[in-house]
């Protein structure tokens, strides 16, 4: 029985399949495709960490249902990092929330607050869920500039003038995933000023706070005097930690927001699994050299790709944060937008990327090469680059006869 349903009608094709489904052929063919499409951490999860897992694992008590609002221990180690990382005070009863991923959470609190026609503003290009997690929930999206400039505060005092119904809340994410931009407090302080003014919510998504290279490290929204007046903020162990398929994170600021989030979610889950909750409180709590080394990790990774892609003649701006780099389409490419390069690039140089129209129409110009190759595959990828875009004459004239004949 076939069946329009309203909310997935609303969604359009996961731009991100077809590249996928390229790349599984291409693998099922015999080809080693070098993939830098997914945001997926390769290294494992500290020993330290793992080893507590066992440990509490090994409770029978621990194997019976959760707590959907996270373990006390946990809710308690997060408000402990806040303190000493950021200098915010958190209550960990009514301030703190675990979720399963930031995914999760942010997707949860959007149903929770979204009325059908509601409209939210969402920086373009930004991460799927930013927008998508508001338009399951029935509501609209509005876009404004990513960069955190003068640009997007007149975007933001557009979109409350010109918008009807007016706006109900704001997404931030910075360090940014796709384009690794970095957000400053005196940034925050504005969007906080602004946003208090016209009860505008603000949701920051701080899911790469601890993946920075150059300068201080980024941020906290909740730093600024009042934020947490309107604003929560969501942060991740995935990156943090190497712990992605754990699926630990969490929400902290506003009581109002957090206690709309503990209500959706106590009808739909009984949180994580306690001993990974266990676990990502030893994290959190324990020693943190590893966090030091992850990010020693991917820098040298970044470096060893910035460096190889500019002398195979590809410029690409070195990210002082995420895992990610933002790279522009070469200008003999432009033409053809990101879903087509990306499907050229693996069909030629083997080498998989994620096209920036994936993560909004702005983002069309670009393709994010995620930091998750060891040095040597990211040398071979770039050697191969190198190649592809040495003969850029000869593929692009295959590209066109290609296209042509499909579109016989």
């Amino acid at each position: 029985m076939d069946q329009d349903f309203h909310r997935i009608r609303r969604l359009p094709p996961y731009v991100f399949a077809e590249v996928n489904a390229m790349k599984a052929r291409a693998r099922a063919a015999g080809d080693d495709i070098i993939d830098f499409g997914m945001g997926n951490p390769d290294q494992p999860t500290p020993p330290h960490i793992v080893e507590k897992l066992i440990e509490a694992s090994r409770n029978p008590r621990a194997h019976r249902y959760s707590m959907s609002r996270g373990i006390p221990g946990l809710r308690k180690a997060l408000a402990a990092y806040y303190q000493r990382r950021f200098n915010v005070d958190l209550d960990p009863e009514a301030e703190a929330i675990v979720t399963l991923g930031s995914k999760e959470g942010l997707a949860n609190l959007a149903n929770a607050i979204t009325s059908p026609g509601d409209i939210v503003l969402v920086p373009n290009p930004s991460y799927p869920i930013h927008p998508y997690g508001f338009i399951i929930a029935g509501g609209s999206c509005r876009y404004v500039p990513v960069t955190p400039d003068a640009d997007f505060l007149a975007a933001l005092d557009r979109a409350v003038r010109h918008s009807v119904p007016k706006p109900i809340a704001l997404v931030l994410n910075y360090p940014s995933n796709p384009t690794a931009l970095l957000a400053d407090l005196d940034f925050y302080g504005q969007v906080v000023d602004f946003c208090r003014h016209h009860k505008i919510w603000v949701l920051s998504d701080l899911a790469y706070a601890e993946i920075f290279f150059d300068g201080n490290p980024p941020p906290s929204i909740l730093q600024v005097p009042g934020a947490k007046d309107i604003a929560v903020e969501f942060t991740s162990m995935s990156k943090t930690y190497n712990m992605p398929g754990w699926r630990i994170g969490f929400a902290a600021g506003n009581r109002t927001l957090v206690g709309a989030l503990a209500r959706i979610k106590s009808y739909l889950d009984y949180g994580a699994f306690t001993p990974i909750q266990v676990a990502a409180a030893h994290a959190l709590n324990g020693p943190q050299e590893c966090v030091g080394e992850i990010r020693a990790m991917y820098k040298t990774r970044r470096d060893v790709l910035i460096e190889g892609l500019e002398a195979a003649g590809w410029s690409v701006p070195s990210p002082a944060a995420t895992m990610f780099a933002w790279a522009p389409i070469p200008p003999a490419f432009a033409h053809l937008g990101s879903l087509e390069f990306s499907k050229l690039l693996m069909r030629e140089a083997k080498v998989a990327v994620a096209p920036g129209i994936g993560f909004g129409e702005y983002g069309d110009g670009h393709v994010r090469i995620g930091l998750v190759e060891n040095p040597h595959r990211t040398r071979q990828a770039v050697r191969s680059i190198k190649s592809f875009l040495a003969g850029y004459d000869r593929v692009l004239e295959e590209s066109e006869k290609q296209r042509a004949v499909a579109g016989g």
